[in-house]
């Protein structure tokens, strides 16, 4: 599976999705089918989600770590990588440098 470079035929929302002070930001895109994703952008920095819904998460460019609520596990995951996140959950994501680009699908 490869991470998409664009979508085409969708509504952009403008208004942003600004969390822990600017320091991640995503704009909602919705798809004529009724689904929606998030484009955004991670800086440098440590950060929880919760989530209500499944979401799997794609790394557009930069890199992160991640560690899955219940999970002791701290994960790599470089540009191209993809990881899924359970409804009702949660998740850590740190970014050591640079920014890191992701798409996040709701898929639950």
């Amino acid at each position: 599976m490869s991470i998409p470079s664009e979508f085409q035929n969708v509504t952009a929302v403008t208004k942003a999705n600004v969390y822990f002070d600017g320091r991640v930001v995503s704009h909602s895109i919705l798809f004529p089918d009724g689904s929606k994703k998030t484009l955004g952008l991670i800086y440098p920095g440590s950060y929880h989600f919760g989530t209500d819904k499944a979401e799997r998460m794609e790394i557009v460019s930069g890199s992160c770590t991640v560690k899955l609520d219940g999970s002791g596990e701290v994960r790599a995951y470089p540009a191209g990588s993809i990881f899924d996140v359970p409804a009702k959950s949660g998740f850590d994501i740190a970014v050591e440098s640079g920014v890191a680009e992701y798409i996040c699908s709701f898929i639950g």
